[in-house]
């Protein structure tokens, strides 16, 4: 096949060839390394770091009440198997009220927190919960 290039094509065209497939396969390896770094097993101190971000992501961290976790697992999110955790708390909102029972996913990279994400139950339907008490004691 290259051969047959070699006679129909010019030099210019061949070389622009080649470069574009350097390309691609650079491209495919980030993506690769990308997906792989998702499916890294959260490290052992998991839950103080997601004690560190919900400290940060609840308007009001403290007084949360019926927290619950389950083990991390993969989960399919934006076409690919991720590390993900289950959360269920009820957190306050303004005025020291308690909103209503809410569930999100705690998304994985490298083994380490990357972020959450507010979810449909549906996501964690299956999810085997476990009590976190140390998210029910956080304070401000």
């Amino acid at each position: 096949m290259i051969r047959s290039l070699a006679r129909t094509c010019t030099p210019s065209v061949l070389l622009l060839a080649l470069a574009l497939g350097g390309c691609s396969s650079e491209w495919t390896d980030a993506r690769d390394r990308t997906a792989l770094a998702y499916r890294i097993e959260p490290a052992p101190g998991y839950k103080t770091d997601i004690i560190a971000l919900m400290r940060t992501y609840l308007n009001d961290p403290s007084g949360v009440r019926d927290a619950f976790i389950s083990e991390p697992a993969l989960r399919p999110i934006e076409n690919a198997e991720r590390y993900t955790i289950c959360l269920r708390y009820t957190a306050r909102k303004g005025g020291g009220q308690y909103a209503a029972s809410k569930d999100s996913v705690v998304i994985f990279r490298e083994g380490r927190v990357d972020h959450i994400v507010d979810t449909v139950r549906e996501m964690c339907k299956d999810a085997a919960y476990q009590p976190f008490p140390e998210l029910e004691h956080l304070t401000r």
